[in-house]
């Protein structure tokens, strides 16, 4: 689920139950519901596209590694400048609120940058791997490391920050003796108290969530990874552009179903022929065989995509239901 959804609901769950439905900005919500909708496909639309570029550009090609010396380079550098904009407009947003000019600037430096240094270390990876797809990956283990250490730093600075939003405006509010504030100062404590929860919360709840991302719904190996990473930074860019309050996490998702789905389209191009003609089989033993062949070619879990879109959409409602009945309940003290 996601924060962002929570804070949305809960927020408009409490102003409804304090002052009715006409405080709500519905074309706004509107918009904001939509944008739920059309990120994570737009992620996922992203992250396939770029799947597709990496297998046209290297994993089919005849001499692989030639070909990754030449755009695994070129794929990290648009990687670094990807995250270093993302780092400008969302990451530290709170506390560096660039142009379009200097994120651009900062973009451009990231890239070549990265490109430049990129070039002498993918020569020497790769001269000890052979020329097949599954060594290709390997090459793509430092930027992948690279690009989710940012983006989990981004997470922090701004998921964290709207989760204890509401607890700095409490505490402004209990501590200010000259009434209300346009700008919320936010104490040190409250910080720290944001901090320690995400990694309490990541120790004791993440490893299930983790499992579930990586591996229960499609199989990632680096370069699929790779794509889900960068398609949610560029997916979440062109939200932020928008000013759309957008969820990471249901990118992310998104982005691993696009991933799946091109991978199943890929190597099973003709599985609904493949599906007519095995309704009625030759022999007994061809009748066992047929459910096996069935499940290798469905490469996405479709009873986690179920599940996840069911979580999607209960998560406002139920925030909005429990922020209206802890209001409604303080108001009766």
């Amino acid at each position: 689920v996601s924060t962002t959804h929570s804070i949305v609901g809960g927020v408009l769950g409490g102003g409804i139950a304090a002052a009715g439905l006409s405080v709500v900005n519905w074309p706004t919500m509107a918009s904001i519901a939509a944008s739920w909708v059309i990120s994570p496909v737009l992620g996922g639309v992203i992250a396939a596209a770029l799947l597709a570029s990496i297998k046209l550009l290297i994993l089919n090609k005849e001499d692989k590694l030639a070909a990754a010396r030449t755009w695994v380079p070129v794929l990290i550098a648009l990687m670094a400048a990807t995250f270093a904009a993302y780092m400008a407009l969302k990451g530290l947003k709170r506390i560096w609120k660039p142009g379009l000019e200097e994120v651009l600037l900062v973009s451009v430096l990231a890239f070549v940058i990265a490109g430049v240094l990129s070039i002498p270390y993918i020569k020497r990876l790769s001269a000890g791997l052979r020329n097949k797809k599954k060594d290709i990956p390997r090459l793509f283990h430092l930027p992948l490391i690279l690009g989710a250490a940012l983006l989990s730093f981004a997470h922090g600075a701004n998921d964290v920050a709207n989760a204890v939003g509401p607890l700095a405006a409490i505490a402004s509010v209990v501590t200010e003796t000259s009434g209300l504030q346009s700008k919320v100062a936010i104490p040190f404590w409250v910080l720290a108290i944001g901090g320690v929860g995400i990694a309490i919360g990541l120790a004791l709840f993440g490893p299930k969530l983790i499992r579930t991302v990586g591996e229960k719904i499609t199989r990632l190996n680096a370069i699929r990874a790779y794509c889900v990473a960068l398609s949610a930074a560029v997916t979440v860019l062109i939200a932020t552009n928008m000013g759309l309050p957008v969820s990471s996490t249901h990118i992310a998702i998104g982005s691993i179903f696009g991933v799946g789905f091109l991978r199943e389209y890929l190597e099973n191009p003709k599985r609904k022929e493949g599906r007519r003609k095995v309704l009625l089989s030759a022999t007994p033993d061809d009748a066992l065989r047929q459910p096996a062949i069935r499940q290798k070619r469905m490469l996405v879990r479709r009873r986690f995509a179920y599940s996840i879109a069911a979580a999607w959409i209960i998560t406002v409602p139920a925030a909005a239901a429990l922020s209206a009945t802890i209001y409604l309940i303080l108001a009766m003290l």
